[in-house]
């Protein structure tokens, strides 16, 4: 059964009900909204008229959420986000030119997606693009965005995942320390300097497994929890690290960072294009899915 439009909170009501919420206070509500403090008061009688509930205690000079105000809070939140988020998107295209929100993983985005992101926009002027950096699985339709690159397996709740690359993992290390600590094959490592990525701390016994070492100094040396600050330890020569070949394009191709041994290892895990449920079938979703997995071809 769907409510009737007149049934359903304005949203200043809402407002109100979150401000006085994270405030405390109706005074201190009124004064963010540019309200009197008796109209913030109405608002939310209106509101607790409204569901049949109690949403704030009265406690001395306070209000504090009750149990129902709680549980009301989180969705509040959300819709306020979303609608924030849908009005900031109509300003940024306010001519109707297509927009795409994208949430990729920091350091692909920043190292892969960035530098190639002209190219497509070349080929689609108008485009608006919104890019965020995501670490972990997140809710998509939640969040409203039209598509994530995602590292892991083929799962995502209620998405389609799209298979986009492997991962081949090199050991690198810079010019100065490989001049200082040269490297002729696995055992070399052992007791060398190691930089580890804290989200996966066996990375390196990993790669001594697949070169056929027991590798007894896999676990040692400096931990990182993002590739760009191993890519920059590297860089400064801190130590050998391990690293997405994609990451480190530029640095290769320079000699500011250089192969240590050509024994690469391709990770259990890849990358995929995920789209929520809904999304796949619009054109500019369409086409830069289509273009990441051209990229990927060339």
């Amino acid at each position: 059964m769907k409510l009737a439009r007149n049934a359903l909170p304005d949203l200043s009501v809402l407002q109100a009900f979150e401000c006085a919420a994270r405030h405390g206070s109706f005074t201190q509500a009124a004064a963010e909204l540019n309200l009197t403090q008796s109209a913030v008061s109405r608002q939310i009688r209106a509101l607790e008229d409204q569901l049949h509930v109690t949403l704030f205690e009265r406690i001395r000079k306070r209000v504090v959420l009750s149990a129902a105000g709680k549980a009301l809070l989180p969705d509040v939140v959300r819709l306020l986000g979303q609608t924030e988020e849908m009005v900031l998107r109509a300003m940024a295209a306010p001519d109707g030119k297509d927009t795409l929100t994208v949430a990729t993983l920091p350091t692909f985005g920043n190292r892969w997606l960035m530098k190639r992101l002209p190219a497509f926009l070349a080929g689609h002027p108008g485009t608006v693009l919104t890019v965020a950096s995501r670490s972990e699985p997140f809710d998509l339709m939640a969040e409203d965005f039209d598509i994530a690159i995602h590292y892991g397996q083929p799962v995502w709740a209620h998405a389609t995942c799209t298979y986009l690359c492997s991962e081949i993992i090199l050991p690198v290390a810079s010019p100065a320390l490989l001049e200082k600590l040269p490297v002729n094959g696995p055992a070399d490592f052992e007791k060398a300097p190691l930089l580890h990525l804290t989200t996966r701390p066996r990375l390196w016994s990993d790669w001594f497994q697949a070169n056929a070492h027991e590798g007894a100094g896999a676990f040692q040396g400096h931990r990182f929890d993002q590739f760009s600050m191993i890519i920059e330890a590297a860089l400064q020569g801190l130590g050998f690290a391990l690293l997405p070949r994609y990451l480190i394009e530029d640095e290769l191709a320079s000699g500011r960072l250089g192969i240590t041994l050509d024994r690469p290892i391709t990770t259990a895990n890849s990358y995929y294009i995920v789209t929520p449920e809904g999304k796949q079938g619009t054109a500019i979703t369409r086409q830069f899915q289509d273009w990441l997995l051209g990229q990927v071809s060339r």
